[in-house]
């Protein structure tokens, strides 16, 4: 895990997270962290991720590397940081809340999903401009009957490990939740109702005589529309934690604009520059990021 670091002058401590780890695993961890011990922490029923607090540990590159090696990730999380403090929860959607760009899985019904998977990439990596790749793999998809998208949602469509139970957890702390995408409402209204977030915001495709046009109705959802949709949330929600998850170099701006950034799966870009990552654990290890 590459991680910014928590303040200096704040109390911390280690926080180990992995599917399973073994017990002499975890002692090699808290020797070479320094720390005063190790201690199971309470995870929700049927997590997929389970975590330990290693008190007062340090976090430099061998513990991570050594994390790595196990197929754990850890974390410096401040002693003050607690769930009940967080107002909004903001995630990303395609490769983030769910495990497949949508995308994608559109373009294979279109018969093009080599190419618009390679601008997906280009565009994640950060290597093009999120706005112009996007409309480029949209004009792929002019003609494409809409049945398809329904196709998409109802076979292709597959929450990532731990979504509910953090959604869960983060309602039960009385955080607003927030689904931002440059995706498509599509997916996101679907998703939105089923899992109850209380807001969503996504591109629009244009679609005639139930085909898409290979144009989007109104602005784009792009990397500056993302940080401005979680601001807007922040200032409903009058103060308190914001935290945004996101994978890909779109996220970026909406990462820098929450207080604590948990970058999810992510591309070396983003995880260099969140305040956590998590590259082993599913969703709901960022519970544990919390008191």
């Amino acid at each position: 895990m590459t991680a910014r670091p928590a303040p200096q002058a704040e109390a911390a401590d280690l926080v180990v997270l992995a599917p399973a780890i073994a017990p002499d695993a975890l002692a090699e961890s808290e020797g070479l962290a320094g720390a005063r011990g190790v201690e199971a922490l309470p995870m929700p029923r049927g997590a997929s991720t389970r975590a330990w607090r290693l008190p007062a540990g340090r976090e430099d590159a061998a513990v991570r590397e050594a994390c790595a090696r196990l197929g754990a990730d850890c974390a410096l999380v401040p002693r003050t940081r607690r769930l009940a403090d967080v107002r909004v929860l903001a995630m990303d959607l395609d490769s983030t809340l769910i495990s497949i760009e949508c995308i994608d899985e559109i373009a294979a019904h279109a018969g093009v999903r080599d190419e618009v998977a390679a601008i997906t990439q280009d565009a994640m990596r950060g290597e093009i401009e999120f706005r112009e790749s996007l409309e480029r793999r949209v004009r792929l998809l002019a003609g494409l009957d809409i049945a398809a998208l329904d196709r998409v949602y109802r076979d292709r469509v597959r929450l990532n490990a731990g979504a509910e139970a953090l959604l869960a957890a983060a309602k039960s702390a009385g955080a607003r939740t927030l689904l931002v995408s440059g995706g498509f409402t599509y997916f996101t209204s679907r998703l939105g109702e089923r899992l109850g977030f209380d807001e969503s915001v996504a591109n629009e495709l244009e679609i005639a005589g139930g085909r898409l046009t290979g144009r989007l109705v109104g602005g784009i959802v792009d990397a500056h529309a993302k940080a401005a949709a979680l601001r807007a949330a922040r200032a409903r929600a009058g103060g308190g934690l914001t935290v945004a998850i996101g994978d890909g170099a779109n996220d970026l701006p909406m990462l820098e604009a929450a207080d604590v950034s948990i970058a999810y799966h992510a591309k070396p870009v983003v995880r260099a520059r969140a305040t956590h990552a998590i590259d082993h654990g599913g969703l709901d290890a960022a519970i544990a990021l919390f008191r």
